[in-house]
């Protein structure tokens, strides 16, 4: 096993229509407004930018996402740096509101988490379920304010 790759899945369920998750989840921009453990967003192009990101644990991780998808509800990035793999959000209607489904696939390369990597694995994956858990929260309060 490497000990250094994770895959993550989490699934999100929004109060509010599929094209307007849509369009708040391709502007990554904005999303230090909402989820707070999104410290910032860069731009370097249309399909490029810098984010750094940080959630309970006292590290931060910084990476080039570059856009590989954009079309019918799905968003896909490559990333490189801190981590490097892809991530991607596939937005699909439920009811009256919207099912996000984030599914991510990432090699670590920040040299700390590389050390820790066997005794750290348990923390990092909680690490991450409490960035995504307040996410969601922070882009289902988002939508209802917008």
């Amino acid at each position: 096993m490497d000990w250094t790759h994770y895959r993550f899945r989490s699934l999100w369920a929004l109060p509010a229509p599929p094209a307007t998750v849509y369009d708040a989840l391709e502007r990554a921009e904005d999303y230090p407004r909402w989820w707070r453990q999104v410290r910032e967003v860069t731009r370097l192009d249309d399909t490029t930018g810098v984010i750094r990101i940080r959630s309970l644990l006292p590290y931060d991780m910084t990476f080039t996402a570059r856009e590989t998808r954009r079309d019918a509800g799905v968003l896909e990035i490559s990333m490189s740096g801190d981590i490097d793999g892809w991530a991607r959000w596939t937005v699909t209607p439920k009811g009256a509101g919207t099912f996000a489904r984030y599914e991510q696939a990432v090699d670590v390369n920040k040299s700390l988490l590389r050390m820790l990597a066997i005794p750290g694995r348990p923390l990092f994956r909680v690490n991450h379920r409490l960035m995504m858990r307040a996410g969601r929260r922070g882009l289902a309060a988002y939508l209802q304010a917008v």
